[in-house]
């Protein structure tokens, strides 16, 4: 045997080797994340159907409404993250993630009828709702269809309606021309098919690639402090296993909007957002303040999708608005802790 065929033999058998160990960290991994996102969350059979919750802390009831590619998980993550403890967070899956189906009326008008189911069936009243992103247009349409539920509405970077501009949500908007967008195209595509592997390699490998697509410059992260850091590490992880949210995010991109009568809205609302956020934000969020009665709007200079560096400012302003909004007009928001 020549001493070439020997290199290349042995260079195929590292080769094999390496793949043999990647695969099998892989499916330990995949195997117990998906265990832990079954295990902690709950089914709820409601009137409108079975839709996946779970619930943590204890305080005032605070229904938690994850954005796209998120799910329960992401949703209680966010309330701890962006609006701090003192409330019992109630995180339902919205309609394709994890384990909550898609109805034939996958609409923000019906996720928001099945929230008030959520509710009925655990027993709650009135809730403060916090929308993030995506679950924004289905937060505004639960403060339209079932006011009295809602004692106060928080939307965190909204998606929305805004003239003229449309209102769909098209992660491939993320790839900026003065970039190379070619590795966040990547990310894109596996987190849209559903790639487990794709997205877990990447996530191991470099990812730094991953930031763009969850909409904070990756200029941002790198002057982020060890805490934003983490919590940004966070969010990408979440998004584990892709191929469990994947109809989720397909519904969320298929999700058209529509100019909503806004000045409808009763409940005192806060809605903060960021100048440099990838997924534009501001207009719908500036539109939406224009409309609704009273509303309060913050705007970031900086920090993406995930507010990086005004994690503690989102929560403090987010604490004053409820301390000055509920306390003193007496709003009750009540129920039941678990």
């Amino acid at each position: 045997m020549s001493p070439q065929k020997k290199v290349a033999l042995a260079l195929a058998a590292l080769g094999a080797i390496a793949i043999a160990i990647v695969a099998a960290a892989y499916q330990s991994e995949i195997g117990a994340i998906r265990a832990n996102v079954v295990a902690a969350s709950r089914i709820a059979e409601t009137s409108a159907g079975q839709i996946e919750y779970a619930i943590a802390g204890t305080g005032n009831p605070l229904l938690s409404i994850h954005g796209a590619s998120g799910g329960y998980d992401q949703g209680l993550m966010t309330a701890k993250a962006l609006v701090g403890d003192g409330f019992e967070v109630i995180a339902p899956s919205r309609f394709g993630y994890l384990r909550t189906p898609v109805p034939g009326d996958a609409s923000p008008a019906a996720q928001a009828d099945a929230y008030a189911a959520l509710l009925d069936a655990l027993g709650v009243h009135r809730t403060i709702v916090v929308g993030l992103s995506a679950g924004a247009p289905s937060a505004v349409q639960l403060a339209l269809r079932h006011c009295e539920r809602v004692g106060a509405l928080i939307l965190l970077v909204p998606r929305g309606y805004v003239p003229a501009q449309g209102a769909e949500l098209n992660p491939s908007s993320l790839q900026e021309p003065a970039h190379d967008s070619s590795r966040e195209g990547i990310a894109v595509k596996l987190v849209r098919a559903g790639s487990d592997f794709g997205y877990w390699l990447i996530l191991r490998v470099r990812p730094s690639m991953l930031t763009r697509f969850v909409g904070v410059p990756t200029e941002v992260v790198d002057k982020a402090s060890p805490e934003d850091r983490r919590w940004t590490a966070s969010v990408l992880k979440a998004i584990m296993p892709p191929s469990m949210r994947f109809k989720g995010i397909t519904n969320d991109a298929s999700t058209h909007l529509d100019a909503w009568p806004l000045d409808r809205i009763a409940c005192p609302t806060l809605i903060l957002t960021v100048s440099d956020d990838l997924f534009h934000t501001q207009p719908a969020a500036e539109y939406a303040a224009a409309r609704i009665p009273g509303a309060k709007l913050i705007v970031y200079p900086t920090g993406g999708h995930l507010f990086i560096g005004h994690t503690a400012d989102v929560r403090n302003a987010v604490a004053a608005f409820l301390q000055q909004q509920l306390h003193p007009a007496g709003v009750p928001v009540n129920g039941p802790t678990h």
